[in-house]
């Protein structure tokens, strides 16, 4: 409360009646630097998504599903109101502007931090209402005195053994794009779209192995715009010899001010800041960055690599299982504990380069949170009773992975196990799929779901995501939900599959595999349908199905997944490991 106060000091002396705080960077990263945690930093919630709107007098958090609970807690007090993304009775952060900011009044927000398309929304509510924008201030600037400073990590070269095609290949197929639009420059600024297409990898964002930096692509020339105290001599030799010219990170706005001739960008990604740099005269082509096409199919190499780590994390799983079987009831086991062991375990693994994200470990009703996140206040001590969800992944030099194992711990009630079946059934839905060529992840969400819903059950959240290449564990343009994906589901995209239940204050549970888009049937008469190749290689707890709720084709899948499961870790384990392994692949 104390920050929120002084924020409003801040805004009464730049004149300014309401100011907003998102979540993003000057890259609208999903996950983002310390430095740029300003949301978290004035209203105490630490979830990963939401918006701060702060008045002179009131305030509201805007967030979604996944955090709703653990929101409520931690604004209790704060003065602050949840309001509920996507949840009848509330209004979204525009409609509540549309509806309560008027004439005469300020907005204020740092215009880096939301993208075009963000802006032009608030711009047209400002016209419409007559009040003004203003969006050259960073207000947080003077208010957070231990503010951490920008990262300055070094960045690497991601060698062509591992992307399996160099920098220049790419840069040559973005000209050849521009080329087919008519686009004479390219702004890109996107952190893992410029990873990905110079083949580097950085640290400065935890998690992401992306640093911050900016594209600018014309005919001739292509400039990577970064500070330049993150590049050794071998790296920018690299990267000159693939095409690019390294300038400072913030030279990029007065380049673009002397950007001529027709621009390609994505108006959801490129902040309005820069775009505000561009000459009134120039045409734009607004569209989705082609990099974040490419990089979402993988290459050969990409998927042969991303095997090799499957199984690696595999590995990791089956030992973590095996150590909390063996520990749990001889020694003190908690959320925090057990996360500490499994990175410990995934460390050990060839070519490991940290986790994907924060390991979620929630015991019991601690698992409602879908993304909750144990601190030492909150950290339960786990019991031989109840289920404790794991969902985590590892970064490695030749993949990410993110998987989820509910585990059944003891003594469990007959709804958790029906619960835990559930979820099973409508995860075994969506990896069977077959689907015709055009099926988006829209149009499979409702096999994940159905099982549910016959139960008068659903989750607050999508069933799965794209996952990147030793880049963000979250990766578009793929995705499977309900609602607002239309992007076509093509061979060598790989996606998770993780349907679940969260009973607040009950239990929480969810299975995920990370899937990878393969052909399956080419008919002459019907056209090309595809299916998904299931890459994540652990047991399900057999403990928690409740067998007499499958059928014979789902105990065939359960059966047939465990088998490979078996096959592919069975080598890299010893006598022990290999015993235990057999016992909890064991067919139903």
């Amino acid at each position: 409360m104390n920050n929120l106060e002084k924020l409003r000091e801040f805004m009464k002396k730049e004149k300014i009646d309401y100011y907003i705080i998102p979540s993003s960077d000057s890259h609208q990263s999903e996950y983002v630097a310390e430095y740029f945690k300003g949301r978290e930093f004035i209203s105490g919630f630490t979830g990963s998504a939401g918006v701060l709107l702060v008045g002179l007098k009131e305030a509201f958090l805007w967030t979604d599903g996944r955090y709703f609970i653990q929101a409520e807690r931690e604004l209790d007090g704060s003065g602050i109101l949840l309001m509920k993304m996507r949840t009848p009775g509330y209004p979204t952060l525009e409609e509540w502007i549309k509806e309560n900011i008027k004439s005469e009044k300020t907005l204020g927000f740092d215009g880096r931090l939301f993208s075009v398309n963000q802006y032009k929304v608030f711009l047209d509510i400002a016209k419409e209402n007559n009040f003004s924008i203003s969006m050259e201030y960073d207000l947080l600037k003077d208010i957070w005195i231990t503010r951490p400073e920008l990262p300055k990590g070094k960045i690497f070269i991601h060698d062509e053994v591992y992307s399996g095609k160099y920098a220049s290949e790419k840069l040559q197929q973005v000209r050849k794009y521009m080329k087919e639009k008519g686009a004479k420059n390219y702004i890109i600024s996107s952190l893992d779209d410029i990873a990905w297409l110079c083949n580097i990898r950085g640290n400065d964002v935890k998690f992401n192995p992306v640093a911050l930096s900016y594209v600018l692509i014309n005919e001739s020339h292509a400039n990577l715009y970064i500070n330049n105290d993150k590049v050794d001599n071998y790296t920018r030799e690299k990267l000159k010899n693939e095409g690019f010219e390294i300038y400072e990170y913030d030279e990029i706005e007065e380049h673009v001010k002397l950007i001529k001739g027709t621009t390609m960008l994505d108006l959801n990604k490129v902040n309005a800041k820069i775009y505000s740099c561009l000459s009134g005269d120039i045409k734009v082509i607004n569209e989705m960055n082609i990099t974040t096409k490419l990089k979402a199919i993988k290459n050969e190499v990409e998927i042969a690599n991303t095997e090799k780590s499957q199984v690696r994390d595999g590995i990791a799983m089956v030992k973590f299982i095996k150590w909390l079987n063996d520990t749990l009831g001889k020694e003190k086991v908690t959320e925090i504990s057990a996360s500490k062991k499994l990175t410990e375990f995934r460390s050990k693994g060839e070519n490991y380069k940290g986790d994907s994200f924060g390991t979620i470990a929630g015991y019991k009703d601690h698992a409602a949170m879908m993304h909750y996140s144990a601190t030492e206040v909150t950290d339960y001590e786990l019991k031989e009773e109840g289920l404790f969800l794991v969902d985590s992944g590892g970064q490695y030099l030749d993949g990410t992975t993110d998987i989820t194992r509910t585990f059944i711990l003891g003594n469990v009630t007959e709804e958790e196990k029906r619960d835990f079946t559930l979820v099973l059934k409508g995860h075994i839905a969506l990896s069977t799929a077959k689907f015709l060529k055009g099926t988006t992840g829209m149009n499979l969400d409702i096999l994940a779901r159905r099982p549910l819903w016959n139960y008068g059950i659903d989750y607050k959240c999508g069933t799965g995501h794209g996952v990147g290449y030793f880049l963000n564990v979250h990766e578009g343009p793929q995705g499977i939900r309900p609602e607002g994906n239309l992007t076509v589901l093509e061979p060598g995209m790989i996606i998770t599959n993780e349907p679940g239940v969260y009973k607040e204050g009950k239990h929480g549970i969810r299975i995920e595999n990370t899937l990878l888009v393969v052909e399956d049937i080419n008919s002459k008469e019907f056209g090309e349908f595809y299916g998904f190749k299931t890459i994540s290689y652990c047991p399900i707890d057999l403990n928690g199905v409740i067998v007499e709720m499958l059928t014979n084709e789902e105990k065939d899948w359960l059966n047939n997944y465990h088998k490979t499961v078996f096959e592919k870790l069975n080598p890299y384990l010893n006598d022990e490991e290999k015993e235990f392994l057999k016992i909890q692949t064991r067919e139903i």
